[in-house]
């Protein structure tokens, strides 16, 4: 029998040795005693505890700002807020380029050229390529933010191409919206008014002072400035003596309005004359027809166009009208707070942001920059997230597709989600109406006061398809996915892969994984039972393969949380 050797009292004190800032002993006074003094740490434990702290709420701000102005947070991207910070990452946004359509609209063609050629037809008279663009930008392109203004914008300044059927004119239309997301919203109203596109959605192109179409005009006013009621700057109706809402705009408004609209027409393709209705040219401006204008004088929300007053004049005067509007202000800054950040805002968080709206500090009205820095840094937008009933907004069906992509590290040419958002009920840029997917007033179920507009498209068989999604695209891509190859119909098709690597990094590392999570799905909320309820199903899943098995487990844990209600409502 071997005995095991002790370590001896000179052996111990050397090993104590090495964790004490001093040890007794060495030269003279032989037999005397050595007392070590205590050591406070409780100075330090505070700052280190202060200082963990202190990154758990910049990383969670910075998650909940990739989600207001992303299209879904990366790691990339929650690391880049916290290096710039909150104003400096905006700064970068503003001046980020990369998405656009303006290739897609470069070649317009006469309707009917395609004849019986299918593939022909797919390509340019359908919202296939404009929408495989939309989410192709989405997931990859650098000018997030640009792109989620202009994606709120599309919902407000709605043209649909389930009636205008048009590749090229709905990229420009697109186009539109995008330059003019951070621009001025008096240019962008007075480009969409003049959109050919728009033109044939809202029927003010060809519009004759003979019988006024009051389509455009109406719309105009309802939806893209004024609104129906009036508000105040915080965006609270404003009440007549009887306690009743007091309108905006009277019929008598809409007909002003729609007279000074009058003789613009499509222009055309191949220098064809203006009767010729296949060859409306949808991505250009439309031109004037002054035979089909009104030059009598024309009266509207208070102001009046003198008689003989030129067609541009009375252009002009139609969209300033409702760009000064009292009413504008909160009712556009209301809508785009609603599409980034929460559905119910406080009456003082919309009269900061429409105060902005009206005077960007240099006097200057509609300036879209001022306007979605304002709305991003305003108090009720960062910090922590609040977890009140009436706060936050439900992930609209596209925003769940993008935000769960990437996540999980997909690279697509768009058609995948081209061919998901219809059974989601949000086919993008197609919507039913003018009037969007959803109203914005559409009520909270459930509540008396409160409103969730995206809550239109969660009936149950879309809830079911939301779950479906997640699962399709996390455990259900573990295999070959059909709709993941690429579809040759389409220009430029290249398929959609999933990158896994990031997450097959952690190995066994079930904790770093569920910390990610914690961080990129559910903005540092997971509670002590969620992450183990997480890592008890994680570490169930075993293979052979370490990258395999950590793949898996990864998929398992994204799903779980990707269906759950605590991510699909941002906060």
């Amino acid at each position: 029998m071997v005995k095991r050797k002790r370590v001896g009292l000179a052996g111990a004190m050397v090993l104590a040795c090495a964790f004490l800032t001093s040890c007794g002993g060495g030269g003279g006074g032989g037999g005397g005693t050595t007392t070590t003094a205590a050591v406070d740490n409780s100075a330090a434990e505070a700052a280190a505890a202060a200082a963990a702290a202190e990154k758990v709420k910049k990383e969670a701000d910075a998650d909940r700002l990739a989600k207001q102005a992303t299209f879904g947070a990366t790691q990339a991207v929650v690391d880049r807020i916290i290096a710039s910070g909150i104003s400096g990452w905006i700064d970068e946004q503003f001046a980020a380029t990369g998405s656009s359509y303006a290739d897609l609209a470069s070649t317009p063609m006469v309707i009917g050229s395609c004849g019986t050629d299918a593939t022909c037809v797919r390509r340019n008279f359908n919202r296939e390529q404009v929408a495989m663009r939309f989410y192709a930008n989405a997931l990859g392109q650098p000018d997030q933010l640009r792109q989620r203004v202009a994606f709120a914008l599309s919902q407000l300044l709605v043209a649909s191409t389930l009636e205008v059927n048009n590749t090229a004119g709905a990229a420009a239309y697109q186009q539109i919206l995008l330059d003019g997301s951070f621009g001025n919203y008096r240019d962008l109203l007075m480009n969409v008014t003049l959109s050919g596109y728009m033109g044939d959605y809202l029927d003010m192109a060809d519009s004759n002072k003979s019988a006024p179409s009051e389509n455009y005009a109406r719309e105009m006013l309802q939806l893209f400035s004024v609104g129906p009621d009036q508000l105040n700057m915080d965006g609270t109706p404003v009440k007549d003596a009887t306690g009743a809402t007091v309108a905006t705009y009277t019929p008598d408004d809409i007909k002003g309005v729609a007279r000074a609209l009058t003789g613009w027409t499509y222009a055309r393709l191949n220098g064809a004359p203006i009767t010729d209705g296949n060859s409306r040219d949808y991505t250009k401006p439309m031109i004037q027809v002054a035979a089909r204008y009104d030059t009598a004088a024309k009266t509207f929300l208070g102001v009046t166009v003198p008689a003989g007053a030129s067609q541009q004049d009375s252009l002009a005067a139609a969209v300033d009208a409702a760009f000064n509007n009292a009413s504008t202000a909160p009712n556009i800054s209301r809508f785009l707070i609603r599409h980034l950040v929460t559905a119910n805002p406080t009456p003082g968080y919309v009269g900061r942001v429409a105060a902005v709206f009206a005077n960007n500090g240099s006097n200057v009205r509609g300036d879209m920059k001022a306007v979605i820095r304002a709305i991003l840094t305003d108090s009720e937008a960062r910090g922590a997230a609040p977890t009140g009933d009436n706060y936050g907004k439900v992930k609209e069906p596209i925003l769940l597709m993008t935000s769960g992509a990437r996540i999980v590290g997909m690279t697509s040419d768009g058609y995948v989600f081209s061919t998901r958002d219809g059974n989601l009920g949000q086919p993008v840029f197609q919507s039913p109406s003018v009037f969007n997917f959803y109203p914005p007033d559409f009520p909270l179920p459930g509540s008396s006061t409160l409103v969730s507009p995206a809550s239109k498209l969660l009936t149950t068989g879309f809830s079911v398809l939301r779950s479906n999604l997640a699962y399709d695209w996390t455990i259900g891509a573990a295999g070959t996915r059909n709709e993941f190859a690429a579809n040759t119909a389409v220009s430029g098709g290249t398929g959609t892969t999933i990158d896994w690597s990031a997450w097959e990094a952690f190995g066994t590392d079930t904790a770093g994984m569920i910390d990610r999570i914690d961080l990129l799905l559910m903005n540092r909320t997971m509670s002590a039972a969620q992450k183990a309820a997480l890592k008890a199903a994680a570490e169930a899943i075993t293979d052979a393969t370490p990258s395999l098995q950590a793949r898996k487990r990864a998929q398992a844990m994204l799903f779980a949380v990707l269906s759950s209600p605590l991510f699909q409502v941002d906060r």
